[in-house]
């Protein structure tokens, strides 16, 4: 009897303790929108995990940032758990209506019809954030997922002020959401874009967002939701259908992992091109020492990794569920020491030494961020996207739900780009049920006394962001420093290194050039990244905010 009420007090004690660990642990938050960033501080202070935190910021987001992501779209959340070390990555990215087939963006000429694949219903792929969203709070929260909802459900049913930003991306869309009566109704002002810190507020979308507050996963993909989706893309010309919904499930895979310099990395693989082309690019700088080489060899060498990287993006890189990929090899040592013998320092190798070239289209700007990390080093990095700003710029009536355009980021005709500039081969060719490839690169790093955790949108430039974080990183830099370093991108094609006004000087722009280099400064900074890191030794936690953006980072008190 005695032992009985002692092990009952130790597990009182045991309880109490950790009761009081959770209440005293910090967390750090770093997000594209100031109001998704409190969404996740609130969800922490109803004692919510880091998990339920990222279920509400991304949720939050969906509402606040709907240019870059949002109910209906898609995207990767790369979490860590500490008390089992696992490390999971939930690929919660969109997938082909089954009516889909490879010629369904082509003429009868078999030539692409320009915007099909970009604007609209038909460019609208099955979303996969509303089921990632569930099974994130389900497998790995403690709360309810109406709890971790519920500041998203405010945020959508009150309304919150628009930014400058938001006015910007609209702008840039406004001629395809003229094209759909309910995004008219939702986001414009008579047809206009709204004036500065006009009030967005999206009651049709707080509806959905209550019912997969109460029926998870069925609250979305099935009952009135899933009816008025299907009614309303069918009714514009797309090819959706309930045995479409549902057959979405998301698929936890398990993350790519590689090293440099020290460094563990983690990082998003297939059907994510991220971590392999982040990788591989890391693998062929491996033995050049970045540190020491003087400013203008170092760019060099870095965009020549980029090149060379992202060809096999284009060659490679699908739907693992699909086609097979050669990871082993392209992640291997001995096929990076291959790529590497054909870098000359004094010397750019040009793209059409490796493949054939093609015409340069133009880049954009899209998808989200956000970073988490606590001091017990859980941890979410998440990218997330509905592709093109407001994606296809169509919501089905009733349900306040604008859909992604993802099925631009298939290959509609091999060798033809994206609208991205991407290009891509056979592997990436339009399939029913198949997700498409993306660029999207949430990743982890991890020394003996650091962890970070970092990502950003920036549709094909995103790899090339975080690999420029990681070197920085690897400088024993912060947060602060990663998220504001001035950028640089090559993608293979189209052959131009596009850079950021202060990415290179006068002196490194002459001579990049004579070693053959194309250079074309972009008209505008790019990017958003978000980035929190932990001190191991003192469990110190630090957030930044790229300052291109609206973001907000912060610590819990």
């Amino acid at each position: 009897m005695i032992n009985k009420y002692k092990t009952c007090i130790r597990l009182i004690i045991l309880f109490w303790l950790a009761q009081a660990h959770a209440e005293n642990i910090k967390v750090a938050i770093a997000s594209a929108h100031p109001l998704a960033t409190d969404a996740g501080f609130e969800i922490l202070k109803k004692g919510g995990n880091v998990f339920d935190t990222a279920v509400a910021v991304s949720a939050a987001l969906a509402v606040v940032e709907p240019a870059g992501s949002g109910l209906g779209g898609g995207g990767y959340w790369l979490l860590h758990r500490s008390k089992d070390n696992l490390d999971i990555m939930i690929d919660g990215r969109e997938k082909a209506p089954l009516a889909a087939h490879k010629n369904m963006f082509l003429d009868k000429s078999g030539k692409v019809v320009p915007k099909l694949s970009v604007d609209g219903a038909l460019a609208a792929a099955i979303p996969g954030l509303p089921a990632a969203l569930v099974h994130l709070s389900e497998k790995y929260g403690k709360l309810p997922i109406a709890d971790s909802l519920a500041p998203a459900i405010r945020y959508a049913r009150f309304g919150f002020a628009i930014s400058e930003w938001h006015r910007r991306m609209l702008i840039s869309r406004v001629n395809v959401l003229k094209k759909n009566p309910d995004a008219i109704t939702i986001f414009l002002a008579d047809g206009s874009v709204p004036k500065p810190f006009a009030i967005l507020k999206q009651p049709n979308l707080a509806d959905t967002l209550e019912a997969l507050a109460e029926s998870g996963r069925d609250g979305f993909y099935g009952g009135k939701v899933a009816e008025k989706l299907i009614d309303g893309i069918r009714s514009a010309g797309g090819v959706w259908s309930q045995q479409d919904l549902d057959a979405y499930q998301i698929v936890e895979r398990i993350p790519l992992k590689g090293n440099y310099h020290g460094i563990a990395i983690t990082s998003a693989p297939p059907s994510s091109s991220g971590g392999v082309v982040l990788l591989e690019a890391l693998n062929i700088l491996s033995c050049f020492d970045l540190q020491v080489t003087d400013e203008v060899t170092r760019k060099h060498l870095i965009i020549e990794a980029m090149r060379r990287a992202y060809h096999d993006r284009s060659l490679y890189l699908g739907d693992p569920d699909f086609i097979d990929i050669p990871i082993n090899r392209l992640l291997s040592a001995d096929y990076a020491a291959g790529l590497r013998s054909s870098i000359r320092p004094d010397k750019a190798l040009p793209s059409d030494f490796l493949s054939g070239d093609l015409p340069e289209q133009n880049q954009g700007n899209q998808t989200t961020h956000f970073s988490i990390i606590d001091q017990d080093g859980n941890r979410v990095a998440a990218t997330l996207s509905v592709n093109m700003p407001f994606g296809s710029g169509f919501v089905p009536e009733g349900t306040g739900v604008l859909l992604n355009d993802e099925m631009d980021d298939f290959v509609s005709l091999p060798g033809a780009l994206n609208g991205y500039g991407l290009v891509g081969g056979s592997a990436n060719a339009i399939a029913p049920g198949k997700r498409m490839l993306s660029s999207m690169t949430p990743t982890f790093l991890e020394t003996p006394d650091r962890i970070a955790v970092l990502g950003t949108p920036g549709g094909s430039r995103i790899i090339s962001m975080v690999l420029l974080g990681v070197l920085d990183f690897a400088k024993s830099n912060n947060p602060d420093s990663w998220v504001r370093i001035p950028r640089f991108h090559h993608q293979y094609i189209p052959d131009v290194v596009e850079y950021e006004q202060d990415a290179f000087n006068a002196d490194e722009i002459s001579k990049l050039n004579t070693l053959g280099h194309q250079l074309k400064q972009t008209k505008r900074t790019y990017g958003d990244m978000q980035a929190v890191q932990l001190q191991k030794t003192t469990r110190a936690l630090t957030a930044a905010s790229d300052i291109r953006g609206e973001g907000k980072a912060a610590v819990s008190p």
